[in-house]
């Protein structure tokens, strides 16, 4: 087993190489203030004036001049190309609870790598930070306070089964599946959600502006 990288008590900020606000920066980096960067995501980190506490990736997306200017002891190449710098930083990190930005961007081949990544890992509680909207692996049981009227989307990244309290449409009784039934655009009801699933392969999607509610729901719950 890898080592890891990072280890900490407080929650990480994760930066990828894809697009990230400043905004997004500030809140992500208020809730958690232990940031990393993915390989090209170090480029951000410097343009708002952070060094990250580990760069960790294959490196090729990382400004020369940057990378020379880091300390060599915070710099982590791992240079296997049969993984994603996403995949590399999660396994790489033990925390928490991490915040990735930047990796829910313009490409569609990103995204799906990296919701495929979060199902590697259930270990780890990762919220994605997207410019329209959040992501996270579903833990086993959870709940969320949320708007009513609030879209939820379930997406199965594998077989997988649940129960809903608070949503419009009931998910009893239903085989979720890549290749069957979905979730999607799903709406709450109530303002409290109860969330319930057979195992870790339903990724919950909501509005960006429902992000911290999202880490509310993430929080206290143990990952595995």
């Amino acid at each position: 087993m890898q080592p890891k990288i990072i280890k900490t008590a407080e929650n990480v900020t994760l930066i990828g190489g894809g697009e990230v606000s400043k905004s997004d920066f500030d809140w992500s980096f208020g809730q958690a203030p232990v940031v990393v960067a993915a390989d090209g995501g170090a480029n951000f980190a410097r343009i708002v004036n952070v060094q990250p506490h580990a760069v960790i990736g294959d490196l090729d997306s990382i400004d020369p001049d940057n990378l020379a200017s880091l300390p060599s002891d915070q710099v982590h190449h791992i240079a296997e190309q049969d993984s994603t710098d996403f995949d590399k930083c999660l396994r790489s990190i033990d925390a928490p609870l991490v915040i990735g930005l930047g990796f829910l961007g313009f490409r569609l081949d990103h995204q799906l790598a990296a919701l495929s990544t979060l199902v590697a890992h259930p270990e780890v509680s990762c919220l994605l930070i997207g410019s329209h909207d959040v992501a996270f692996l579903a833990p086993l049981q959870m709940t969320l306070t949320l708007p009513i009227a609030t879209r939820l989307s379930l997406y199965p990244m594998g077989a997988v089964s649940g129960h809903a309290q608070g949503l419009a449409y009931p998910l009893d009784d239903i085989c979720f599946a890549p290749d069957g039934r979905i979730g999607t655009s799903n709406q709450t009801t109530e303002e409290t959600v109860q969330l319930t699933f057979s195992d870790r392969k339903m990724v919950v999607i909501l509005p960006r502006d429902q992000a911290q509610a999202a880490l509310n729901g993430m929080r206290g719950v143990r990952a595995g």
